[in-house]
């Protein structure tokens, strides 16, 4: 191992000393290479053309005094955040096309011949960059003509400026089309919602618009009056039959030595007759003229008046018989059973009439969930609608505030920081130590001094050692 380790570096000592041998052999052909290549690149540095760089500086000032005034009202999109976006893809191929086509960006004609390269360069050399915090944006463009470099930013700033705006105006008209469609769908659906709503309520006119629990609520109350009806029409027809009774053992005629000179009770047809206008009048303090009680009270007067006239009439005729004088207690029986036959009468049509509605309540009692749970979903979809409806149209007339608003104060204000402006002097090739590399190797002092030549720039551009 220590001879191998001995030998190893015998080896590197000879190598290294070679290289020194052989460096040293050729150091002529060195300096003179060194000198031709150092030659050559100050040739090409002094060759190339000078390039100039335009900038300029912008900020987007996304805070006005109507912004917090106008929260709630108007539609307000987030112009800090477009901004961002618009200023990521500001220099994309669709706005630098554009961009050359502005006029006289002093753009050369062999330049415009190859588009696509000139695209392509002019992509990959302007600098659109964020600087600092907030809304503050520099753009930078280097050409070797400084007017020309000048025009581009200042064009690649009006771009900028005008694609935010036109973005806006773009997603407002957008917006406001897209909410006019849906208040339009919208519209036909509450339209035809509240058809088959209303179709619905014809068709089960009677069995909507009550819940289940007042359904059979009703259903109860029609039975408790059915009942009630059914007792006072057994209590009438059961008074109505004593009262025959007593009329059959009762003598209608008095005896002749009882007879007065002048009979001037009424007849029992008169009886009659006031106790069904008395139960007319009755009637009619709870039943319109459409009531089937009514109209019943109605026929048997008027048959009554008819039957009274014939009598009347028969009276009148030459040669008529003289009614005997009727018994007062016969008479005033003949009246209550008049009475009571009538309120039989009107008991037993009541007790129709109330049956009919508890046998129709009970025959749509199976329906009622059904048709309530239907009604629910058809008032349950119209509302969806009804609502969604209104609040399109609210964001319609918030998104035209909006419009408006933008169109009148401009949400987002663009203030010039630095306007387009071109520096005083090349930024490119640098060439700042080439004079003071071609001082006399004699004279080291000329080495401290400041160069002020052209080559060096402007007087404030220096180069020391």
């Amino acid at each position: 191992m220590t001879m191998q380790a001995g030998a190893g570096s015998g080896f590197l000592k000879l190598s290294l000393s070679g290289i020194k041998r052989a460096a040293w052999k050729h150091r002529w052909q060195a300096v003179l290479a060194g000198w031709i290549v150092g030659g050559v690149l100050a040739a090409a540095v002094t060759i190339a053309p000078q390039r100039y760089e335009a900038s300029a500086r912008i900020y987007v000032d996304t805070q006005t005094v109507l912004k917090p005034l106008m929260a709630g009202l108007a539609y307000q999109p987030d112009i800090e955040m477009q901004v961002r976006m618009l200023a990521r893809t500001v220099i994309s191929r669709p706005n630098v096309e554009k961009l050359i086509e502005v006029p006289n960006l002093g753009l050369e004609p062999k330049q415009l011949a190859n588009r696509e390269r000139l695209v392509d360069s002019l992509m990959q050399q302007i600098k659109f960059t964020a600087t600092g915090s907030g809304n503050q944006y520099s753009i930078v463009y280097r050409d070797k003509d400084p007017e020309r470099a000048r025009r581009i930013v200042e064009a690649t700033l009006a771009l900028f400026v005008d694609s935010t705006e036109g973005t806006k105006r773009r997603d407002s008209l957008e917006a406001t089309r897209f909410i006019d469609e849906q208040i339009r769908s919208y519209e036909l659906k509450l339209i035809d919602s509240e058809n088959r709503l209303k179709e619905f309520k014809l068709r089960n006119f009677g069995v909507t618009g009550v819940s289940n629990q007042d359904y059979f609520g009703r259903m109860s109350a029609l039975t408790d009056e059915v009942s009630r009806l059914k007792t006072e029409l057994l209590a009438a027809e059961q008074a109505r039959d004593t009262l025959r009774r007593e009329l059959s053992s009762e003598a209608p005629l008095l005896p002749p030595e009882a007879r007065p000179a002048v009979v001037t009770a009424p007849s029992e047809l008169d009886a009659r007759l006031d106790a069904q206008k008395r139960q007319l009048d009755e009637l009619l303090r709870r039943y319109t003229e459409e009531h089937p009680d009514v109209a019943n009270a109605r026929r048997v007067i008027g048959q009554l008046e008819q039957q009274k006239r014939a009598e009347e009439a028969a009276r009148a005729r030459p040669g008529g018989e003289k009614m005997a004088a009727t018994s007062p207690v016969y008479q005033q029986i003949r009246v209550q059973l008049a009475e009571t036959e009538a309120r039989v009468s009107s008991l037993r049509a009541q007790l129709s009439t109330q049956q009919a509605r508890l046998d129709q309540i009970r025959a749509t009692a199976g329906k009622v969930p059904q048709v309530e749970a239907e009604l629910a979903q058809l008032n349950r979809d119209y509302d969806i609608m009804r609502k969604n409806y209104e609040a399109l149209v609210s964001r319609r007339e918030s998104a035209s505030l909006g419009v408006k608003l933008d169109e009148s104060s401009h949400l987002a204000e663009f203030r010039v920081v630095d306007p387009p402006a071109v520096g005083p002097g090349p930024v490119a090739p640098s060439r700042l130590h080439w004079p003071c590399s071609r001082s006399s190797p004699r004279s080291p002092q000329s080495s401290g001094r400041r160069c002020y030549s052209s080559a060096c720039g402007p007087p404030s551009m220096t180069c020391s050692n």
